[in-house]
């Protein structure tokens, strides 16, 4: 029997040892959490631990792995969300944007039109009125150029806006095709500030997705309660700067045509009404971090990109001494008045923050605002106790079909089988290894899987015995059956495990939530099953015959 060469054993061994190590954190789930945990929080404070993190990390050896399985949401409890998107809003922002640019537009028509001014219209609808209905053809000309000069979604030549006349007033509305690409845009942009808002909080694996038209589905593992969940993405965080027009303690003010009157967070009581139109909003910052002002007050940092930085510099050029609003989710957190030119596009926000509101507002602030509202029609906590009853259920599955998988290879094989046997657990050992490693998430159907590949692992053991058999009884030495067995089993083995394979990939790729789940700890279980069928089981057994040196098996 030509026994494998020296570098592939100690690479095979190599590959076991690792293994093994990074699969034992698992088995001590609880504590290696409770020290990663004590560990991240002493690096947020600085280095200075309380007695319970420093008693976390004193019960777990830091050179040990720490790596650990992310436990889906049916195992480990967390927080289950059904938002729906309400996308009317984005109509309704489209259009009041649109305003400054048909006024514009008109202005060059006056000696046509006349005067132009902005009527009344429900929402979504932009209504504008010209003081001469004669010149109404050149004037749907130019506004109806506003939609056809823009490319979009919907592609190039149509337009984006329906334009149509009534009386002496233009009515200006998106068109139904620019309406479904705002749909998608809307629900495309919804769900990656979701998932960028729930992955810079720091949870794990969230499952994030679209359920119909306008709907989306948000999962977290691991979180509270699904309020906490709510308070995270629920907010809008849409912040405008808008410039003041008056200050007031009247809450029944009348703001005036396209301006708003909004309260202030600080001053109880205090009302300030502001220009509807903002002169720079979030959507242009770059960038926000949680800091402190010079008072060592938290606050929050912020900084604009090249456009926002220029409108909010030639902004404060002009108006120095002028208050300023900072608005929040329609409400003023500061409105600081302006003492010089700010050229840079940066400054900080300050107000009655603590620690932890300043570090929300920075992760909201940084992740976008949502483009429309969401509202919550589902919402679910589940607790983390039946999680554990789902995982002792798991244990208790996957330590039955281990049982009966090693007696079944012991009464069938004997030493062979027990050799098979070792093999199976270091295969399962891999399986943990790899899942930990990659910080891939483990559900229930995952559990299904792995306790599916316990059984598929030893298929090929079985081949490979079953081929050492036949050359045993063609009257094959020991050496030659056990050599022969290994390699004309190999095409059978790597057939099988292909098309497994392949169906694997074809579920993670198509499926999705339970059916992924499966698909990942099927697909390693497949390959991991695969090394130590092949490799692993072949050196245990070369390393017995080389040791042992028997005249004859029995298999």
């Amino acid at each position: 029997m030509s026994s494998t060469a020296l570098w592939k054993r100690g690479l095979i061994l190599l590959i076991c040892a690792w293994g093994i190590l990074a699969a034992v954190p698992n088995l001590f789930y609880t504590r290696v959490e409770q020290h990663n945990d004590a560990a991240a929080a002493i690096a947020a404070a600085g280095g200075t631990a309380t007695p319970d993190q420093e008693a976390a990390l004193a019960e777990w050896p830091g050179l040990l792995p720490s790596a650990l399985m992310n436990l889906g949401l049916d195992l480990r409890g967390g927080a289950h969300l059904l938002a729906e998107v309400r996308v009317e809003d984005v109509y309704k922002s489209r259009i009041d944007a649109l305003w400054p640019e048909v006024r514009d537009a008109l202005r060059g028509l006056r000696d046509q039109v006349g005067n132009v001014r902005r009527a009344p219209s429900p929402e979504g609808v932009l209504r504008v009125t010209i003081e001469n209905p004669a010149g109404m053809a050149a004037a749907l000309e130019a506004v109806r150029g506003l939609g056809s000069s823009v490319v979009t979604l919907t592609g190039i030549g149509q337009s984006t806006l329906d334009v149509t006349a009534q009386d002496s007033d233009i009515i200006v509305q998106l068109s139904e095709a620019e309406k479904r690409a705002t749909d998608e845009r809307t629900i495309q942009q919804s769900l990656e500030i979701i998932r960028r808002r729930v992955d810079q909080a720091g949870t794990r694996e969230p499952t994030i997705q679209r359920q119909g038209q306008d709907r989306i589905l948000i999962q977290v593992p691991g979180i509270g309660s699904a309020q906490e969940l709510k308070d995270l993405i629920g907010t809008t965080a849409k912040l405008t700067f808008n410039a003041v027009v008056s200050r007031t303690t009247d809450a029944a003010a009348k703001p005036g045509p396209r301006n708003l009157l909004l309260p202030s967070v600080d001053e109880k009581g205090v009302y300030y009404i502001v220009e509807e139109s903002p002169v720079v909003s979030g959507e242009d910052l770059v960038d926000a971090q949680p800091s402190f002002d010079q008072n060592n007050k938290p606050s929050v940092s912020f900084r604009f990109d090249t456009t926002g930085a220029r409108k909010f510099g030639d902004y404060t050029a002009a108006n120095i001494g002028a208050p300023f609003a900072i608005v929040l989710d329609n409400e003023v957190i500061s409105a600081p008045v302006i003492q010089s030119h700010i050229p840079g596009g940066s400054g900080i926000i300050t107000g009655s923050f603590t620690v932890e509101e300043s570090t929300n507002l920075a992760i909201l602030l940084r992740a976008g605002a949502l483009p429309a509202e969401m509202s919550f029609l589902e919402e679910r906590t589940i607790g983390p106790e039946l999680g554990q009853d789902s995982i002792d259920a798991g244990k208790a599955a996957g330590l039955v079909g281990m049982v009966a998988v090693a007696v079944y290879m012991i009464a069938s094989y004997g030493w062979f089988g027990m050799m098979a046997n070792i093999a199976l657990a270091i295969n399962i050992a891999l399986i943990m290894a790899v899942l930990s490693t990659i910080g891939a998430t483990l559900t229930l159907p995952g559990i299904a899987g792995i306790v599916l590949t316990m059984g598929m692992a030893v298929d090929a053991n079985v081949l490979i015995y079953e081929r050492m058999r036949e050359e045993l009884r063609d009257g094959g030495n020991p050496r030659r059956a056990i050599e022969m067995g290994f390699e004309r089993a190999f095409s059978a083995i790597m057939d099988s495990n292909v098309t497994g394979l392949l169906t694997a990939v074809i579920m993670f790729w198509l499926g999705s939530g339970p059916v992924r789940g499966f698909a990942v700890t099927l697909g390693l279980g497949i390959l991991t099953s695969m090394f130590t069928a092949v490799y692993v089981t072949r050196f245990i057994v070369e390393l017995w015959f080389d040791l042992r040196r028997p005249k004859t098996i029995v298999v």
